[in-house]
């Protein structure tokens, strides 16, 4: 049997007041499926009650602390559990973030744009769905730039707000000018095997975005983005796949903040009882699975901007 490689690399707790399970029970579902560890990676408290019903309160940022250092004894020489923190980013909460991150020795840092959040349409959904999604690839540019974050994370979520409203074509320049600004920062971003749940049923990022993060060498990072703990790796086997198929040959992941890269194939190796993928890759359509080889250069149509 292949020795563990990979890491869930995006987890919560009940602290942020929408998952269940212990990290302990995240950890247990992680051994069983053949990873080397897990990066626990909550909600960050944020000051002001800035999306509050959905992260843990300031004064509960040490228990966080606490929850993780207990799973990672309890587990110790079993599966390695480490510290992370997921980052709501939006202009104005960079010197929160900054001064977050100075508290506690982490190895893993998402930053997340929620347009679902409601203090964040209050701002900036002032117009139609297509000014805020341009707002929206603005901002996953302007977190990268922030240099607070190793990976972003499920960088196209915005299509799951309006989903009648998204039309690759007429967004793609902003993605791809969004892409080229975030490769310079060399900040990871993530294939987050959660968006097969979500109304439109695809991981974030679509295929299509993927192989243009490919072209400008973006790094990925893939996460289940687990609530509960049967999501631990969730979908790993196919997101694998999936980045073969862009043409990536390794999938990374971070350990101290320094990034470290997996060769795909070792990975699919060394998973427990992986999945079956056929002899293609898994796509959505709709509400409907399909195979196809591989997908389709992100193009742009349209002229609008």
């Amino acid at each position: 049997m292949p020795a563990p490689l990979l890491y869930e690399s995006h987890m919560h707790t009940p602290l942020c007041r929408h998952a269940s399970g212990q990290p302990e029970d995240y950890a247990a579902v992680a051994e069983a499926r053949g990873l080397r560890g897990i990066i626990v990676t909550d909600h960050n408290p944020i000051p002001g009650g800035y999306s509050a019903d959905i992260r843990m309160r300031e004064e509960q940022f040490d228990d966080y602390l606490a929850l993780v250092a207990r799973a990672r004894a309890a587990f110790a020489g079993r599966v390695d559990v480490r510290l992370g923190l997921e980052c709501d980013y939006a202009p104005g909460l960079e010197k929160d973030v900054e001064a977050l991150l100075k508290r506690a020795d982490f190895h893993h840092v998402l930053g997340s744009v929620h347009t679902h959040a409601p203090c964040y349409k209050r701002v900036y959904l002032t117009g139609s769905w297509f000014e805020f999604q341009q707002t929206y690839f603005e901002h996953l540019a302007l977190s990268a730039e922030t240099g607070l974050f190793d990976t972003i994370a499920h960088p196209d979520l915005v299509k799951n707000e309006s989903p009648q409203e998204w039309h690759l074509p007429r967004i793609a320049p902003h993605i791809l000018r969004a892409l080229d600004r975030i490769a310079e920062t060399g900040v990871a971003m993530e294939l987050n095997t959660s968006g097969l749940l979500k109304t439109i049923p695809e991981m974030n990022p679509g295929p299509e975005m993927l192989r243009a993060m490919r072209e400008r060498g973006i790094p990925v990072v893939i996460g289940a983005d687990a609530h509960r703990p049967e999501r631990v790796a969730d979908r790993y086997v196919e997101a694998l796949h999936l980045l073969a198929a862009t043409g990536y040959e390794h999938t990374s992941q971070f350990l101290g903040r320094k990034r470290h890269d997996v060769p795909i194939h070792d990975a699919i190796a060394s998973l427990t009882a992986p999945e079956e993928a056929g002899s293609g890759v898994f796509f959505t359509d709709k509400n409907r699975g399909f195979f196809r080889p591989s997908p389709a250069p992100l193009a742009s149509t349209s002229t609008d901007r």
